[in-house]
C-alpha cells in the first residue's frame, strides 16, 4: 500500500515539474522574440517589417498593436 502512495507522489512530483519547466520555457521564449519591441522610432516607417506582426510607432517606441 506505502508503495503505491510513492508512485503517486512521484508521478505528481514528475507531473509539476514538467509544467512548470514548460512555463518557463514559453517565457523564455517569448522574450527571446521580441528584441526588435525596444527599437527608438519617429514614425511606423522606423519600425521593423516582420511578418504577421502589426508593429507601430507609439510615444517614441515600436510597440505591437494587437
Amino acid at each position: 500500500m506505502k508503495r503505491g502512495e510513492n508512485m503517486a507522489e512521484n508521478l505528481k512530483f514528475v507531473y509539476l515539474l514538467i509544467l512548470f519547466i514548460s512555463i518557463f520555457l514559453v517565457i523564455i521564449v517569448s522574450h527571446s522574440i521580441t528584441p526588435w519591441l525596444k527599437k527608438t522610432c519617429v514614425t511606423d516607417k522606423d519600425c521593423p517589417k516582420v511578418a504577421k506582426i502589426n508593429i507601430r510607432c507609439r510615444r517614441g517606441q515600436c510597440v505591437q498593436v494587437f
